[in-house]
């Protein structure tokens, strides 16, 4: 939700200048206007002509541009931003904010501003833990600024002791997230998410899985998330991490460990989405030793494994939601239907391996929303775009 916000851009002397140059991209991609702010020990880290190059604006960083009298008003930029962000803010930068040291063109910058302010420490550990910086980002927060933790990624409710600069790119999604209107929709709500696939074993070094790479799952534990709701996210073998403070992740295994999981959790809560790629068969019997090449065939012995849909769905009370998941290759839509209904979902969301960047692997998805109302169908999107969809419909059932 950064499209046409001005965002004006801190850069303090710290080695992780460099890194301004990865948020300005990463701003002006999603759609904003960025002015940088930079100090004079700033520059000795990045130069101003890089600065202007991504942001083709002069970099502004004395109260005097020229020897005639022109100068930058501090006040007109902190009329003109919808935010400011300073990133790397140096524990001296930190205790001049909160001291309200205006010797420079960045502090003056931020005294004269009147839309919301972020902050994202850059310093050694010691700096940052020590009680002088500690208590001028109290100072900070008690003053309304919204503190970005480092190594972590979510707005500061608990400082951590962490010196490191925040990502860029969780820098920019933090920024994203706030101007999403619709964030604290699912506030109260408790919600249950599967993700990724199963892995069934066959012996200590052999697996029955899929091609989930879980990437829909996440944005949709993420998307709920950011709108307010706390999370349950079981999550079968993958490699994406999740960085909302409030997802509770649980990492399973096998398709029996999820139900288990699944089973234990979904009674306390609003929602389920199951999105995880269940394995629906599993070996009769694993090999305690790894299985040898020997004959000319292999014979499998397989066992259905317990449906976590239909144990949900006969389980589900009235005031809970169950939503469902569908990938199909042939007659998509009357399956998902057929599914619909045997698994007491609400709506089921169907995708095709037919469609053309959706399905497995992929960073996009195209979706069909099918309840017993109807059927919506949505063009080919990103993953947190789909997520946003889904959770938008799920909001329509809710009210």
């Amino acid at each position: 939700m950064l499209e046409g916000k001005k965002i004006v851009l801190g850069i303090t002397g710290s080695i992780a200048a460099y890194k301004a140059c990865l948020i300005i991209r990463g701003l002006i991609k999603k759609g904003a206007e960025v002015q940088v702010v930079i100090t004079p020990a700033g520059k000795e880290f990045i130069t101003p002509i890089t600065l202007s190059a991504l942001t083709s604006k002069p970099v502004i960083s004395e109260f005097f541009s020229q020897r005639d009298g022109t100068w930058h008003s501090h006040v007109d930029l902190g009329l003109w931003a919808d935010a400011m962000l300073i990133a790397p803010a140096t524990a001296s930068t930190i205790g001049k904010m909160a001291n309200g040291i205006a010797d420079n063109m960045l502090i003056t910058t931020y005294l004269s501003m009147k839309a919301p302010v972020f902050v994202a420490p850059a310093m050694d550990l010691d700096m940052y833990a020590h009680p002088t910086t500690q208590a001028n980002l109290e100072t900070l927060k008690a003053n309304g600024n919204h503190i970005i933790e480092p190594g972590t990624g979510f707005l500061a409710s608990k400082l951590e002791g962490k010196g490191r600069m925040e990502e860029p790119e969780r820098i920019i999604e933090i920024l994203d997230d706030f101007f999403d209107g619709r964030e604290q929709d699912l506030e109260g709500k408790r919600i249950l998410v599967t993700a990724g696939p199963t892995y069934e074993k066959l012996d200590p070094v052999r697996f029955i899985g899929n091609y989930s790479s879980g990437k829909m799952g996440i944005a949709l534990a993420e998307e709920c998330a950011k709108r307010g709701a706390m999370v349950e996210l079981i999550c079968g073998p993958i490699s994406l991490k999740t960085n909302k403070k409030n997802i509770c992740r649980h990492d399973v295994e096998s398709a029996n460990q999820m139900y288990e999981k699944a089973i234990d959790l979904y009674p306390s809560c609003d929602v389920g989405i199951l999105c995880a790629a269940v394995a629906d068969f599993t070996p009769a019997e694993v090999a305690d030793n790894k299985i040898k090449r020997e004959g000319d065939q292999l014979v499998l012995r397989l066992n259905p494994t317990k449906d976590i849909a239909k144990e949900l769905g006969s389980i589900k009370k009235s005031s809970q939601r169950l939503i469902g998941f569908a990938l199909e290759t042939n007659d998509e839509h009357a399956h998902a239907r057929q599914k619909l209904k045997k698994k007491n979902f609400d709506f089921i969301v169907l995708n095709s391996l037919n469609d053309q960047g959706a399905g497995f692997r992929h960073d996009t998805n195209k979706i069909s929303i099918i309840d017993m109302e109807g059927e919506t169908t949505y063009p080919l999107k990103p993953k947190k775009e789909v997520a946003k969809d889904i959770i938008d419909h799920l909001m329509e059932i809710l009210k």
